[in-house]
């Protein structure tokens, strides 16, 4: 159905063409859901600047970020306050095809959120989010954890030109 979002069947179907609509997952079996696609965890880092965003392409700078280590076995000791995720997979949509991701419900209900912007059709790259523990007693994390579901939208046509921001083929 245009407009809505797409199964697990259309999704598995999306999963066939070339490229996949998701590369480098861990398990298919594990993370393709009734409604969209799990994202797992690859690398934490911390905020260690400030940014800014002006009103022109060219007036914005990102934070600065520095890369945590995980302790054997593959955990984080997560303090509360603001993190920037990377995820493992690469993400290839279509330009008929645009998504959203949300917070899987475990997090939420520890006091963990994942903010995301939107994933425009044509947009190819392994994305990143910003993850905030809100928990005050902080929180465990482990490396290769599924921590967002992307929801998948077919369009009612497809632009005309897919995504072309500066986050285009981001760390591929």
């Amino acid at each position: 159905m245009i407009g809505a979002a797409l199964d697990k069947e259309s999704l598995g179907r999306l999963f066939q063409s070339k490229p996949s609509l998701v590369e480098n997952y861990l398990s298919l079996e594990q993370q393709l859901q009734p409604n969209g696609f799990d994202l797992t965890l690859n690398s934490v880092s911390r905020l260690s600047s400030p940014g800014s965003m002006g009103a022109a392409p060219d007036d914005r700078e990102l934070s600065n970020s520095e890369p945590l280590d995980f302790a054997p076995g593959g955990w984080l000791e997560l303090a509360p306050g603001p993190y920037l995720i990377d995820f493992n997979e690469t993400v290839n949509l279509p330009l008929d095809v645009m998504a959203l991701g949300r917070t899987r419900s475990s997090l939420l209900r520890s006091g963990v959120a994942i903010h995301t912007a939107v994933w425009d059709a044509g947009y190819r790259g392994r994305s990143q989010a910003l993850m905030v523990v809100y928990q005050p007693d902080g929180y465990r994390v482990q490396k290769d954890a599924r921590l967002l579901q992307l929801v998948f939208y077919r369009l009612a046509q497809p632009v005309s030109e897919g995504y072309q921001g500066r986050f285009q083929g981001e760390n591929i």
